[in-house]
């Protein structure tokens, strides 16, 4: 929000500087974010007066004057303005002026004449859009003296960041009203002083709400006989430094006021409002409308309109139409002045991308009771600059009055909160300075009334933050609070938190990367891996179609991740997200159902692109099945059983990572048209592990100790010929059924396929180990002769 300093001084008499300004409200919570200054480029501009002007001897267009400038000499100017002449005031750019479009002025020589400077017009300085000729100012004006100064401008603009729940700052009266408390200065409203006519406005213009929700307040007003032409230039140069266009009398005044009072107004071309009536409705149906940027915009049946008898005039809260806006013909006006429902205004605007200057504001809320005088105060603007008469009083519908809210307040309360003692005397100047109304006949319960203006008081702690704001929060003390851990905590089961920090330790211990995804995604993305309708999550006011519904698997998430870093170039990727999926549960209080879980992905090439690793060795399913199987032993789990499942939305193959008898979890390669769609180039092999049943497993393992082993191992070898469709889990989990006390440990080596044929050939490793003894040869290839008898005979095995 720009606030001007000249403009903020006609409100309230605050005579500081304006960094002194910046400061003061920035720690009020309105930071100021950058001091402007819209007219900077008139610093060599001075008011001049033609002493002389005569015709350029060798060029019939170009005239010699002699200006003076306030120095020794008067400055000979060639000047090519037609409308010239001695004796004018006007406004000169002496040399080393910079004007907009970093045009430079330099003594020069024009068809042999020196010129040492140049008579601007409006364009030329930026002050305009004329370029018929040359600026004539008030002969009043004191020649030499700066123009911004001569002329008022407004030279010190503040950039202020307003947060959404401060609308009520979003005008030169909401920014008066803060330096008014803060500085315990008088406010001076505007006045909106009026001649009315006797005809009644009641009597020329009809309003119709046809939803109170949509719109609880709404007045017009009409004027007659008023002649459209340019605004006077205080009103040109005021809305130029507040980065706005001027445009004509009537619609410049409505914009002066939105600025001023924080109120957005339209005026509408009476002539062309057919039947003399304004209706308010929702949109109903699917449509096409003008805006007045003469772009046509898509309307949806949820879209808040402004009609007259016939047809749509208006995009309520956001623009109007150009079927009836004011035009250099307009006689008659009609002026609204309405308040609107924000979140509809804020859907429209969103989904149009259509965000100005009125919807910034009714997005926000704006205060019901200051719309009247608004329209009133454009009324008078209006009669002011464009003449005419004003239709008497004001057509009003109000279906939903507005309701003044009381609050609480405990001066105690409010201490113990803050950690400060604020007295009673400073809490209530506060307050009535804010526009409160304090009661505070019992001194321990205070009842107060909250403006119309401050929507953002809504609980009795709102006052307590209004209190530490004013009394300045850097000047609150931090104090750490205190945290008891007893000894018992210790023993207190692990969080949620606390195993998803010790999974994502190992992760990036592994050598895998995080990513933090939004939960968000579309519906086309769900759809591509398979997920059903039923189960979405649909958000209510997306940013993006690409946002639309919360995730019910990790998957798209980490695919898009993939797509990201492909387009960048690269080759390999090693991510993990540990983040929720959500599912729509009816039963549900939030009807919403949420799961942790834990995602891997491997794509690319195995190993880092250097010596001594080849370069066309990809990842496979042995590495995502890695991750899983050491993340398990990570956790000290027992060892996991891996099944092969049918089918799968996404998977193929897919693998299924059971312990005893409970599904922890999924993995194998993304379908390669999906994995397509993503720009993938390799195979994407993928897990997704489920942390709320892990943790589960993890918090029912019972701490164990063995002893060092003191004997040496014996090893011995195997290797089988078995079918294609024999997994080699089923091969260890066959050794391991054998009852051998000495059997430590049975591990895979190997997995070969011959070429041409339909077997594999699996190599795995039996260790033995006695825990008293050394083992002697014999006998353990007795035992492992016992072994292998019953695995071949139990198996479709041959050796």
């Amino acid at each position: 929000m720009l606030l001007s300093l000249n403009w903020l001084r006609e409100f309230v008499p605050f005579e500081g500087t304006d960094e002194e300004l910046a400061d003061r409200l920035t720690m009020l919570g309105l930071e100021v974010e950058e001091v402007n200054h819209p007219f900077a480029h008139l610093e060599n501009v001075v008011v001049g007066h033609v002493v002389e002007c005569d015709k350029h001897p060798e060029a019939t267009k170009l005239s010699i004057c002699k200006v003076d400038v306030g120095e020794a000499e008067p400055l000979p100017i060639v000047c090519g303005a037609p409308n010239v002449a001695q004796g004018q005031t006007v406004a000169v750019a002496k040399i080393g002026a910079v004007l907009p479009g970093d045009f430079k002025i330099k003594k020069a020589k024009l068809r042999g004449q020196l010129s040492m400077g140049m008579i601007c017009a409006e364009d030329e300085i930026g002050l305009g859009n004329s370029h018929a000729g040359i600026m004539v100012l008030d002969e009043s004006l004191k020649v030499g003296t700066p123009l911004a100064e001569a002329l008022n401008l407004d030279e010190t603009v503040l950039d202020i960041g307003i947060t959404p729940n401060r609308g009520d700052c979003l005008s030169v009266l909401g920014a008066a009203r803060e330096v008014s408390m803060a500085y315990g200065l008088p406010l001076t409203l505007p006045k909106a002083e009026l001649t009315e006519s006797s005809e009644a406005a009641a009597d020329a213009v009809k309003l119709v709400i046809e939803d109170k929700d949509q719109c609880p307040l709404f007045h017009a007003r009409v004027l007659k006989g008023v002649k459209v032409g340019p605004s006077p230039a205080w009103m040109r140069y005021r809305l130029i430094a507040m980065g706005v266009r001027p445009i004509n009398n009537l619609v410049d005044a409505s914009n002066y006021v939105m600025f001023e009072l924080g109120q957005p107004t339209h005026a509408y071309d009476r002539n062309l409002v057919e039947g003399d009536e304004l209706r308010v409705r929702l949109a109903g149906k699917e449509q096409k409308f003008m805006t007045l940027d003469d772009q046509e915009r898509d309307i949806l049946p949820r879209d808040l309109f402004i009609c007259d008898a016939k047809k749509p005039v208006g995009l309520a809260g956001v623009m109007g139409g150009n079927n009836s806006e004011i035009n250099d013909e307009s006689t008659d006006v009609i002026l609204e002045s309405a308040v609107f429902n924000p979140p509809t205004v804020r859907k429209t605007a969103r989904r149009l991308a259509l965000h100005s200057d009125a919807s910034f504001r009714f997005e926000r809320g704006v205060d019901q009771n200051n719309a009247g005088y608004a329209a009133d105060r454009v009324a008078s603007l209006m009669q002011q600059l464009a003449g005419g008469e004003v239709l008497a009083g004001r057509v009003t519908v109000e279906p939903t009055p507005w309701e003044t809210r009381y609050l609480r307040f405990r001066l105690d309360r409010c201490n113990a909160l803050l950690g400060v003692q604020l007295s009673a005397e400073f809490c209530k100047n506060t307050f009535e300075g804010l526009g409160c109304v304090v009661d505070d006949s019992n001194p321990a319960d205070w009842k107060v009334e909250a403006p119309s203006h401050r929507h953002d008081f809504e609980r009795e702690v709102d006052l307590y933050e209004e209190a530490a704001r004013v009394y300045g929060m850097d000047r609150i003390e931090a104090v750490l609070p205190r945290v008891a851990k007893s000894l018992e905590s210790v023993a207190l089961k692990d969080t949620g938190f606390e195993f998803a920090k010790r999974l994502k330790a190992w992760a990036r211990g592994i050598g895998l990367r995080e990513v933090i995804n939004y939960s968000f995604v579309g519906e086309e993305d769900l759809d591509a891996f398979g997920q059903p309708k039923d189960a979405r999550v649909r958000i209510m006011n997306p940013l993006s179609e690409d946002q639309s519904v919360l995730r019910t698997t990790l998957a798209p998430s980490l695919l898009q991740n993939v797509r990201t870093n492909v387009g960048h170039g690269a080759h390999r990727l090693r991510v993990f997200e540990c983040s929720k999926i959500f599912h729509a549960d009816a039963d549900s209080e939030t009807t919403a159902r949420e799961a942790m879980r834990l995602a891997m992905l491997v794509y690319g090439r195995r190993n880092e692109e250097q010596f001594p690793w080849p370069d066309d060795q990809s990842a496979d399913y042995s590495d995502i099945k890695g991750l899983v199987e050491q993340l398990l032993e990570s956790l000290g789990l027992p060892a996991a059983e891996y099944r092969l499942k049918d089918e799968h939305a996404y998977y193929l193959p897919c693998v299924e990572v059971v312990m005893d008898d409970e599904v922890i979890g999924e993995l194998g390669r993304i379908k390669p048209e999906i994995a397509d769609a993503y720009n993938a180039r390799r195979e994407v092999w993928m897990a997704e592990m489920d942390m709320d049943a892990l943790q589960g497993w993890f918090e029912g393992l019972v701490p164990s100790f063995s002893n060092l082993a003191k004997f040496p191992p014996i090893q011995r070898d195997l290797t089988v010929s078995a079918p294609l469709t024999l997994s080699a889990g089923t091969l260890l989990d066959a050794i391991r059924s054998v009852d051998e006390p000495l059997l430590e440990q049975v591990v895979l080596l190997d997995s070969y396929e011959p070429e041409g044929e339909n077997v594999r050939n699996l190599t795995v490793r039996m260790t033995y180990r006695h825990a008293d003894r050394t083992l002697k040869d014999k006998e353990v290839e007795k035992r492992n002769s016992k072994i292998l008898k019953k695995v071949l005979d139990a198996l479709p095995v041959h050796v």
